[in-house]
C-alpha cells in the first residue's frame, strides 16, 4: 500500500468529514474519467465532440474535470453523442 492510500485511509478513519467529502468527490472524479475514456475510445478531440453536442471545447473539459452535479440529460446526450448508451446503476 502507498503512503498516500495510507495517509487517506487513516485521515477517513479518524475524520468522519473528511471521509464523506473524500469518497463523494472521487465518485464525482470518476464520473469525469470515464467520460473522458469514452470520448478518447471513440477518437474524438474535445473540441470534436463539443462540436457534436453543439456546445465550446470549455464544456467538455469543465465536465471531465470537474463532473460534479451533472445532470442525467447531460449523460445521456454525451454518451449519444460518442455512439453510445447510458446505464445508470444503483448498488
Amino acid at each position: 500500500m502507498s503512503d498516500l492510500k495510507k495517509y487517506i485511509d487513516d485521515r477517513k478513519k479518524r475524520d468522519k468529514k473528511f471521509a464523506a467529502g473524500y469518497d463523494e468527490g472521487y465518485e464525482q472524479f470518476k464520473v469525469g474519467v470515464m467520460l473522458r475514456q469514452a470520448r478518447e475510445a471513440a477518437g474524438l478531440t474535445q473540441e470534436e465532440l463539443a462540436r457534436r453536442l453543439k456546445t465550446k471545447k470549455t464544456a467538455i473539459s469543465r465536465i471531465e474535470n470537474h463532473a460534479e452535479d451533472i445532470k442525467l440529460s447531460t449523460l445521456e446526450r454525451v454518451a449519444s453523442a460518442l455512439g453510445r448508451r447510458l446505464e445508470v446503476k444503483i448498488a
